[in-house]
């Protein structure tokens, strides 16, 4: 039950937090933020939210700013009672909401209001967590606090603070003031004043003597906007001069000369943020070194100051660049203090598996990617040219290997069962693996059973240390390359073979029935130039190739082979084309198809 206190003639209820929350309350404020100073900054952006839901309730509702239309935060310190008021123009909470969001762990009001909107609508707020408020139990210091991590907040944060100043005024004034000043200290004792008021001689006298002042301090209320810097990076480059990036340059750096370059610029994608970058006209005192921390780019997230000392957003090399980075939709901690990690690898992922290729498009739908994909691991696209180079270099990466998918040796985890019916496809399909590598000969170095297909009959691996397909097509496109070399270098072709395929299990009963059988041959020679060509290779003769599947088409259109249009010429026709067989082998053709 609720105690109920009086409070002057206003009557106030107050809640007490429950034995299990205050526990809770506990764990968040010495766990969570490791930085005492951090509740001005989450007391702010609560009012921003606040702010920003009565500015979007009010367009529909003009009524709601009836209150007051200055949308503001003001921030009130106390001394002598050692308090910190921030006061907002939002949109206020009702007991309910207070009770079920101020009594509630990790109950995000925000994140409600925001689920609740119509999808697309114009508005972004900054609570997610629903553990803001209860930063406000760390510690107090304010005017720093605020301009190092709320100073680009959209709406005008007023620092109220009481200060001294002197003023000169005569003595007369002076036994005024203090007159007035000992009242009201004693206004509960109703005792006679006996004031010393001289003799109208004196006073005559006195009129003529020139009067006499003297300085005392009086204290006033200074009020002082701590974010006057605007976020320009939010604004389109174009609309933004040279001055306003030099005075929000010289803002940010506290630098007395002007900027030499600047880059304003934004990323959309699968992450969107903006950046401002600024090139100082001198290099630092401290350029190179390297073990000091440089705290030159500040990252923030939805205009909130998140962090200034991010390794990871410029190389150590350019670490003498100024500016900021804001992003709408970076993963943060639950303090909001450092970014989250996002691991997208499995913890049973031991590599980091890779594959290189032309277009994103295609090394996608490659035949290499299927059985990685299916296990539901991750593999990095590598489309750029460059990138063959840098994997010869880069072996591993944070203690995980790389291994391309491409290349022989790729070992996925394998459970009991899928290592029993793999040695058991090797000894059904040992003969055929025999058969094929005797009729590709030298164009392949082996034939093996493969463990990365899923939905394609065959592809062509190359060895560890060879090149990739990508790599030889690259290397053939060179105008001035060492032939010397492409001999040994070009990769040595694997044919790995899917054992659950039908085309491969029904090639392998029919060589069981006829090891000579020509249709075979045919069949094994069209599997290996087609998995040629889905691997990334390119073929040797690609004519005869063209002429092998033309004459497929004419068995499965049920044109004699015999046949010769009047317009095609008899020399037309190769002398030498890989013969396939007549109606019965046509007939076994579909049955392969």
């Amino acid at each position: 039950m609720p105690e109920e206190v009086h409070h002057g003639e206003e009557e106030v209820e107050t809640f007490a937090f429950q034995a299990e929350i205050a526990q809770l309350m506990s764990l968040i404020i010495n766990t969570f933020y490791s930085n005492k100073e951090i509740f001005l900054r989450e007391l702010i952006s609560n009012a921003s939210d606040a702010l920003d839901k009565i500015r979007y309730e009010s367009l529909t509702d003009p009524s709601k700013l009836d209150s007051g239309k200055e949308l503001k935060i003001d921030i009130i310190p106390n001394p002598q009672e050692r308090t910190l008021t921030l006061v907002d123009t939002g949109i206020g909470m009702t007991k309910a909401d207070l009770i079920n969001n101020l009594g509630t762990i990790a109950k995000s009001g925000t994140k409600a209001f925001m689920e609740a909107l119509q999808a697309g609508a114009d508005i972004s707020m900054i609570g997610q967590f629903g553990v803001g408020f209860y930063s406000a139990y760390l510690e107090r210091r304010v005017k720093e606090v605020v301009k190092k991590h709320s100073q680009f907040i959209g709406y005008p944060i007023t620092l109220y603070l009481e200060k001294e100043r002197e003023k000169e005024i005569s003595d007369d004034e002076a036994e005024e003031e203090k007159g007035e000043k000992e009242e009201e200290e004693k206004d509960e004792e109703e005792k006679p004043k006996i004031e010393d008021v001289g003799s109208d001689e004196e006073d005559d006298s006195g009129k003529d003597k020139k009067k006499k002042t003297k300085k005392i301090k009086e204290k006033y209320i200074d009020q002082e906007e701590l974010n006057k810097t605007k976020p320009i990076w939010t604004r389109n480059p174009d609309d933004i001069t040279q001055e306003e990036y030099g005075e929000f340059y010289k803002s940010l750096t506290n630098d007395w000369e002007d900027h030499l370059a600047v880059k304003h610029f934004s990323v959309e994608g699968q992450l969107e943020f903006r950046a401002l970058l600024f090139i100082p006209r001198r290099a630092p005192f401290d350029l190179f070194e390297n073990k000091k921390k440089k705290n030159n780019i500040k990252l923030y997230v939805r205009r909130v100051f998140i962090m200034d000392s991010c390794d990871e957003l410029i190389p150590e090399y350019l670490n003498f660049i100024r500016g900021v980075v804001d992003s709408e939709d970076l993963p943060l901690n639950i303090s909001r203090e450092m970014l989250q990690q996002s691991k997208i690898l499995k913890e049973t992922q031991k590599s980091i598996y890779y594959i290189t290729g032309e277009s994103k498009e295609q090394v996608a739908n490659s035949a290499f990617v299927e059985r990685v994909r299916k296990r539901g691991f991750e593999v990095v696209y590598m489309t750029e040219p460059i990138d063959e180079y840098c994997v010869q270099q880069l072996k591993e990466f944070d203690g995980k290997s790389l291994v391309s998918v491409t290349k022989e040796g790729l070992e996925l985890p394998e459970d009991e069962e899928e290592k029993k019916k793999m040695e058991e496809s090797k000894a059904k399909f040992e003969n055929l693996c025999k058969l094929m590598k005797e009729i590709l000969d030298k164009k392949v170095e082996k034939v093996t059973i493969s463990n990365r297909l899923v939905s394609s009959p065959c592809c062509i691996v190359t060895s560890t240390y060879g090149w990739t397909a990508n790599m030889e097509r690259i290397m053939k496109a060179q105008a001035l390359r060492d032939n010397s070399t492409m001999g040994y270098m070009m990769a040595k072709k694997h044919l790995e073979i899917n054992p659950d395929h039908p085309i491969v299990e029904t090639l392998r009963q029919k060589a069981e029935a006829d090891k000579n059988d020509k249709a075979v041959k045919d069949l094994v020679v069209l599997l290996f130039e087609t998995a040629l060509l889905s691997s990334g290779f390119s073929l040797e003769d690609p004519q005869t190739h063209s002429n092998r599947i033309y004459r497929m088409i004419k068995l499965g259109l049920g044109i004699d082979e015999d046949e010769v249009t009047a317009e095609e010429p008899s020399a037309a026709v190769p002398d030498e084309i890989p013969p396939l067989e007549g109606d019965e082998d046509a007939s076994r053709m579909e049955e392969v198809d």
